[in-house]
């Protein structure tokens, strides 16, 4: 399968790249507000950039491409910052190598450990999927026992909670926020032409980043709160994908459809 019919330009070159969210950001709002943005970024390749950035791994992400008749992006940050990758044009995911050595060093193996560590812990139920940087785990609020947060930073490492229902644990200054800025910079894209879309905790370093950044109009609250006060986040009153269009239009990224 091709993913791109054909050669565009490099993306440090085109006048805009969205680096987005997926779970109620990118897939959040309508269908018919969804068909716009999909639509616009496909009429618009040569000049728009699409970089996922999400805490799904790139198997399930090219598999919701396929199934859902997505935009394919070009590249992908991953699990919660964790992967940082190519889509190549058969649509397989590369790691970039020398993006992911920091990464790699700061987990050093540190998955079993992590296990052992809140095997049984209140309120924690691990995720089976075995991820290569992250330990990912389903939150239970009644439940949970807080002490996990403590556990996590005494063996050196980050804890995040997301959307009141993950807990994600992470190499120490790993997450969304760095990926992307790191990913930018490796890609030379001018940082002014950047877009990051989110609506949860867990897309606060990006968002918080200082690049150009919209909470969609659905964010959760936690994520607004901190948000307060910086210059370089638009809070959307659309949600979704709609919040992404009026962003784009609030900073004057790209001309867009005249119906968004």
């Amino acid at each position: 399968m091709t993913v791109h019919a054909a050669p565009r330009p490099d993306i440090s070159q085109r006048r805009f790249t969205l680096a987005t969210d997926l779970d109620g950001t990118f897939l959040g709002g309508t269908d018919e507000d969804r068909a716009t943005l999909y639509q616009w970024i496909e009429a618009n390749r040569d000049t728009v950039g699409l970089i996922f950035v999400t805490g799904r791994d790139p198997e399930f992400i090219m598999q919701m491409c396929r199934e859902q008749g997505l935009p394919w992006p070009e590249y992908v940050v991953g699990d919660v910052g964790t992967t940082i990758a190519e889509v190549a044009p058969d649509g397989s995911v590369v790691p970039i190598e020398p993006l992911e050595e920091d990464i790699a060093a700061r987990w050093n193996d540190a998955g079993e450990g992590v296990r052992a560590l809140l095997d049984d812990h209140p309120g924690l139920t691990l995720q089976p999927t075995r991820f290569r940087y992250r330990v990912s785990y389903d939150l239970s609020p009644a439940d949970f026992d807080p002490r996990a947060q403590d556990l996590i930073e005494e063996v050196g490492l980050d804890w995040l909670i997301s959307d009141n229902r993950y807990f994600d644990v992470l190499p120490r200054g790993v997450s969304k926020g760095p990926s992307i800025r790191r990913l930018i910079d490796h890609l030379e894209i001018p940082e002014h032409r950047v877009l990051c879309a989110g609506d949860t905790l867990n897309d606060l370093s990006m968002l918080a980043s200082g690049l150009p950044a919209v909470a969609v109009g659905n964010s959760e609250t936690a994520l607004t709160d901190r948000l307060n006060g910086l210059d370089s986040v638009h809070h959307a009153h659309a949600h979704g994908a709609a919040g992404i269009l009026e962003a784009i239009a609030a900073f004057d990224l790209h001309d867009i459809p005249e119906n968004a």
